[in-house]
């Protein structure tokens, strides 16, 4: 699957966002090693540190389903802007795929690749 199509499942996958509080709908789609793909968006609550990011909603999505091999993730948002992941979001994506790429896009600098170790140089390891 190539970043075109992944970019458009992700804005498909923004569309599901619950967002109330924010106004920031997310979406993002995981690609697996085997070629299955994994959607998430955020899911805000009035309890802000109960909410979860678009990513993470991916990747426990796949996990949930046996699935531990990433190689992509493509994110974006309904604002246009590059939508980087959070901190959190790129810690956990190290978990599974320390030598994967996340693919952005905005409507102004279309679609953008970057090395998940050039967003997160030194993530945690035990």
């Amino acid at each position: 699957m190539d970043n075109a199509q992944l970019i458009k499942l992700a804005q498909k996958a923004a569309k599901n966002a619950y967002a109330p509080y924010s106004d920031f709908k997310v979406g993002a789609v995981l690609l697996c090693r085997n070629g299955s793909v994994y959607t998430g968006c955020n899911v805000e609550n009035s309890s802000y540190g109960a909410s979860n990011c678009a990513e993470r909603t991916a990747v426990f999505k796949a996990v949930s389903e046996g699935e531990r091999d990433f190689v992509k993730i493509a994110i974006v948002s309904e604002k246009g802007g590059l939508t980087f992941p959070c901190g959190i979001c790129r810690q956990v994506l190290s978990e599974f795929m320390q030598n994967g790429s996340i693919v952005l896009y905005s409507e102004k600098e279309g679609i953008k690749e970057f090395e998940l170790k050039e967003l997160l140089p030194h993530g945690f390891k035990l």
